[in-house]
């Protein structure tokens, strides 16, 4: 993979692009595709009926790797006073086994470095994706639970750990 003009060349030629984007940047039409392909996923496709759509989408940010008009990838990054982290990551149904879910994990974890001044992600994750984050840094810290049905523990990444070399905001405030 490299980038050529802002977007991505994957194996075969094929390009996709990385947006990032607030709630309120997003134009009706984005952020339709993002609510569509995020109850495609966690509603329909794991049985779980919930509200997908919830208070954290009003002031969210939302990685998206496209396709032209298709969502490949995507995560959701949560930032409250305290504390930092993403969730309903995902790639969609045809673009899976391509590795998109380790970029749209990468992408995330550098945007998060680079434009927050949070020391820690913490995450919720489904416990079959343990290991996979692992491959990333984060750490278990809870025992399974269940969210909505499905098991899930709790995870955190220590970002300056982190060997990305963009400078963040921790760095400019030494």
């Amino acid at each position: 993979m490299r980038v050529e003009n802002g977007a991505f060349l994957f194996k075969g030629g094929i390009y996709m692009q990385l947006i990032v984007k607030s709630t309120q940047e997003l134009s009706n039409f984005e952020l339709t595709k993002i609510f569509e392909e995020r109850v495609r996923v966690f509603v329909v496709e794991q049985e779980c009926p919930y509200q997908e759509i919830d208070e954290h989408d009003k002031d969210a940010k939302h990685v998206i790797l496209k396709n032209e008009h298709n969502i490949v990838a995507y995560t959701r990054i949560i930032e409250e006073q305290n504390t930092i982290s993403f969730g309903r990551v995902l790639v969609s149904k045809n673009y899976r086994g391509n590795n998109y879910g380790r970029q749209i994990l990468e992408e995330t974890i550098k945007y998060i470095k680079e434009h927050s001044n949070k020391e820690k992600i913490n995450i919720s994750a489904q416990t079959y994706l343990q290991s996979f984050y692992e491959s990333f840094g984060f750490i278990k810290m809870s025992e399974m639970y269940l969210e909505d049905g499905i098991p899930h523990i709790d995870m955190i990444l220590n970002i300056d750990c982190l060997l990305y070399t963009s400078p963040s905001p921790r760095d400019k405030r030494q």
